[in-house]
């Protein structure tokens, strides 16, 4: 029994054994790690490694022998990262290209590991462990063609089994037989020298750029990082001068301010010293690293059509002419400040609208990060609604709370305009002033922004119409057109440095067909590599799909039933939340969460509403949430 004084709870024989497992898992990751002030935390939450710290999934109540080696082999592999990995070193050589970028990260990630299993068994069975358990959530087991399986992912498991002379988990067997004989045509001579720098990771990612090359994505790897100290003091100085030219923007430096100020506090980190075993989720969320990981999550490749079900009848005659390009790539810089002083010069009078729309929606969401307590802690505030317990029986311990903060962090929204031509005028113009404000909003709110157009490269067809005429126009070609896909701004790119790409949208010339369903594939696949926990996808349209070349040759209905499909499939299927918004089109006959407007000029308040709403919903749930914690 607790004597006078004692503040320690009575717990439960599984709670001290679970508090048990925490601090040897403690212990044991320090101790690989070599890093005494490596801080562990346990939530249920995503497993992540951020600097010196590590976030592990909390274990079932009834947690078995395979829970407990999966835990333990996430473990491992973050401590190894941490003992075996340099970020500089790795940061200095890594390629340009997102695939050769991935295999490169996955390699790497192999490499810390390999070391660990080497020199420990116990080690080289929890990682398998977790491996085996990584691929089988990731559904790797049964997949049949290399489009379906990652790259990366396959590559890894051969690079280990060199290094380590482990086989691959029987989850991701197959996957690795898919890529194998390819690999080690092309590779096998790199593959080789790669266990001869295990040790040495500099060395090491010299072998994987070569390898790489050798892998047919020599054109992704860029230039070699690697430089003198005198050309990075240079490269820092160069940077600054960019920034403060920057900062001069007319319209945009106050806000930036006020934005950098928020997030600055944001991420501010409150506590000193913390124990591991009382490390929190939202201790995690706080760190922006940029090294921050999931080892243990697998993602396949998300071919566009696959996920389609296979008695959709919807095809492509060729993407070779197809295009996935940034804004500033279509226009020369000077155009590109011309056109947004053009966007602005048109919307004097609206901006102030939209403004005030935006500031609503700020204020609500701002609103809705209220703070909550959590109760029933061993330390915080004193609790003074449970004295009463001590007062029945003084032998209780006494009850502290915390107070915390409500956050939209771990939140994305990606606008998706309509560049068709029957945009061309006013419509076009309200549609870029409101997500450039949307963007800006959301930004001061700590919620991520990507801004994404679609059109077509010509009118009636382009390069694949051509294509087809020469072909000697085989029947039923499916889509026979060449896409234009434009990233006006990334979800990682600060609104003030991708404010005037929006003024693209003003080109003359650049608005001409609309395939929807694409489009929507294409934003939906951006979204879901999201590592952000909640998605948002919003379409504007102002019609329904046409494209004169392809309706030409095929149903009436195609494009538009291949649109209901795609609209089907997220909306069943996919964690991302989709609306739209239609101007002067019925879009709520596609979309289940849809709103129909009749004038450009009311789509500021759609937008703004719509986007409320879903805050408004999420912040009830997570009220009820908080409600049922606290009973």
């Amino acid at each position: 029994m607790a004597g006078p004084g004692d503040n320690t709870r009575n717990k439960s024989k599984s709670g001290a054994e679970a508090d048990s497992f925490k601090r040897a898992m403690t212990v044991c990751m320090r101790a690989i790690s070599g890093d005494n002030e490596f801080e562990v935390a346990f939530a249920k939450e995503r497993p992540a490694l951020a600097g010196n710290r590590a976030r592990l999934p909390e274990l079932p109540k009834k947690a078995s022998a395979f829970d407990i080696a999966v835990t333990r082999g996430l473990g491992d592999s973050m401590a190894l990262k941490r003992a075996c990995h340099d970020n500089r070193i790795h940061a200095k050589l890594a390629p340009e290209g997102k695939q050769a970028r991935a295999v490169y990260d996955a390699v790497e990630q192999a490499r810390v590991e390999a070391i660990g299993s080497r020199a420990m068994a116990g080690v080289a069975e929890n990682i398998t462990t977790m491996l085996e358990d990584k691929y089988a959530k990731a559904n790797l087991a049964e997949v049949t063609e290399q489009s379906e399986a990652p790259l990366e992912e396959a590559l890894a498991l051969i690079v280990r089994e060199k290094l380590t002379g482990r086989p691959a988990p029987k989850s991701g067997q197959r996957m690795v037989e898919l890529w194998r004989k390819w690999v080690e045509g092309k590779a096998g001579a790199d593959l080789d020298h790669l266990s001869q720098n295990l040790g040495d990771q500099q060395a090491f990612a010299r072998v994987v750029r070569e390898m790489l090359a050798s892998l047919e994505m020599a054109e992704e790897l860029g230039d070699d990082q690697e430089t003198e100290d005198n050309e990075e003091e240079n490269d820092e100085e160069q940077q600054g001068d960019d920034q403060s030219e920057e900062g001069g923007d007319d319209d945009s430096g106050a806000d930036q301010s006020q934005s950098d100020e928020a997030e600055a506090s944001a991420d501010e980190d409150p506590s000193g010293e913390m124990e591991a075993s009382d490390a929190t989720a939202d201790d995690m969320a706080d760190d922006d690293d940029t090294d921050s990981e999931t080892p243990g999550e697998a993602r396949r490749q998300d071919n566009p059509f696959a996920n389609l079900p296979r008695e959709i009848d919807y095809k492509v005659f060729t993407t070779a002419f197809d295009e996935t390009v940034g804004a500033e790539e279509l226009c020369e810089e000077d155009e590109l400040d011309r056109l947004r002083a053009f966007l602005d010069k048109q919307l004097a009078n609206l901006q102030g609208v939209v403004g005030r729309l935006a500031n609503r929606l700020q204020r609500r969401l701002m609103a809705q990060q209220n703070r909550s307590w959590d109760f029933d802690l061993e330390e915080g505030y004193l609790d003074p609604a449970r004295l009463v317990r001590v007062v029945i029986d003084p032998m209780q311990p006494l009850s502290f709370k915390q107070e915390r903060d409500t956050k939209f962090r771990d939140t994305v929204v990606t606008l998706v305009l309509d560049n068709s031509g029957s945009m061309r005028g006013r419509p076009i113009t309200v549609a870029a002033t409101c997500a450039d404000i949307l963007a800006r909003t959301l930004e001061r709110c700590g919620v991520s922004v990507e801004i994404l157009g679609f059109t077509t490269r010509a009118w009636k067809g382009g390069q694949a119409r051509e294509k087809w005429l020469k072909d000697g126009k085989p029947p039923n070609p499916g889509r026979l057109n060449d896409l234009r896909h434009i990233i006006y701004k990334s979800a990682d790119a600060p609104w003030r440095r991708a404010r005037r790409n929006l003024g693209l949208m003003m080109r003359e010339g650049l608005l001409k067909e609309n395939i929807d369903g694409e489009a929507l594939l294409w934003a939906h696949q951006r979204l879901i590599a999201r590592p952000e926990q909640r998605k948002i996808l919003m379409m504007i349209s102002d019609g329904a799909p046409v494209d004169d070349s392809t309706l030409s040759v095929n149903p009436g209905n195609y494009l538009e039933r291949h649109l209901r499909a795609v609209i089907d499939l997220i909306e069943t299927r996919s964690p991302v939340e989709l609306l739209a918004i239609g101007i002067g089109h019925d879009v709520t006959r596609y979309y289940r969460r849809a709103v129909t407007i009749v004038d450009a000029e009311e789509l500021a308040g759609a937008m703004t509403e719509q986007l409320a709403s879903l805050f408004d919903e999420e912040s009830a749930r997570d009220h009820r949430r908080g409600f049922r914690r606290a009973g």
